[in-house]
């Protein structure tokens, strides 16, 4: 029994993401509202993205992750008329534009251990200088984990882990924090999730030690011009939970073209380079990254492949003085 138990502590640990309870993915520059809820609505367009990430394809139980995000930005509106005691007609706007709206969904499979989760966010936008945002975000959280029983065989009929709440699953609720900066050149955040460390009540004291450790995201990216149409974006992203507190980080180069093909290569500290590349048509943007781990595991799989889809709405009537880059 208490063996079973420190195999569940240690998968629920993810020791594959140096300490990561959460979701790992490869493409946040192209959508960090997954890592940052201030980001929902920062550059004032609605918009949806599906990822899907598979990590070292061809092992058994490798961690395996779909998400599905939307956020948009409740902007200037129509103006409607009003009339005043003296009889004079004024126009007042329906809303600032301060506000910003987001949520997404995801199923998460890691080893025995599947889990699936929702986030709803809410933002504001407030501008510090003529041309630079910040935005502070707020989510509500909440997880369901489950450990598939079908993977493990008991000799003992009595098992208590074949009737536990583990096994028919349990609901965590938690919070995420974030701050976020965007200029025309630049943009950096730093969110934290997991806030309040809930832990799993499972009914007994021994499972105390499942808990939800505060994860940590810090990131930033610069876009420098080579001419008209060519830009060079370095970025990084340090990731770190309290669980374990050696950061994994991932720095990148990102080679992009007249803002519809993007291709670029990230080292991360743990032992991987990662290749992506992306290309846009009209309102539509297509992603793609692979993995290929510097460690003993590549030579058993076939890498990591994570594809992103996303569309983006309101071009014309809620385009803003300058635009976030996926």
């Amino acid at each position: 029994m208490k063996r079973l138990l420190y195999i569940a502590i240690l998968i629920l640990a993810d020791s594959t993401a140096a300490g990561q309870q959460l979701p790992l993915y490869s493409q946040y520059i192209y959508n960090k509202f997954l890592i940052n809820p201030a980001v929902a609505g920062s550059d004032g367009y609605t918009s949806y993205n599906i990822t899907a990430r598979e990590q070292w394809v061809g092992y058994t139980g490798a961690p395996r992750t779909f998400s599905f995000s939307g956020q948009t930005r409740l902007l200037k509106r129509s103006y409607i008329l009003r009339e005043t005691r003296f009889r004079r007609q004024v126009f007042r706007p329906k809303t600032d534009g301060k506000v910003g709206l987001g949520g997404y969904i995801f199923s998460d499979r890691n080893g025995l251990v599947y889990r699936t989760g929702f986030q709803a966010s809410y933002s504001y936008h407030m501008w510090v200088r003529p041309t630079t945002q910040l935005s502070m975000g707020l989510a509500f959280t909440g997880y369901h984990f489950k450990i598939n029983e079908k993977e493990l065989n008991f000799e003992d009929p009595d098992e208590p882990w074949l009737n536990n709440e583990l096994r028919r699953g349990v609901f965590i609720p938690d919070a995420t924090f974030g701050v976020y900066l965007l200029n025309a050149r630049y943009n950096a955040g730093f969110s934290v999730d997991q806030l309040f460390e809930a832990s799993g009540k499972m009914g007994d004291d021994a499972y105390e030690k499942l808990k939800m450790s505060r994860h940590y995201y810090l990131f930033g990216s610069y876009n420098f011009s080579l001419n008209a149409y060519s830009e060079l974006q370095p970025s990084f992203i340090m990731m770190m939970s309290e669980m374990q507190l050696r950061p994994l980080a991932d720095v990148g180069l990102t080679y992009i073209f007249d803002q519809k093909f993007w291709t670029g290569l990230t080292f991360r500290t743990s032992g991987a380079l990662v290749a992506n590349i992306g290309v846009t048509y009209e309102n539509i943007f297509f992603g793609y990254a692979f993995d290929f781990t510097l460690q003993e595991i590549q030579r058993l799989t076939y890498g990591t492949h994570e594809l992103t889809l996303a569309l983006k709405f309101g071009d014309s009537a809620r385009r803003y003085r300058w635009l976030d880059r996926y």
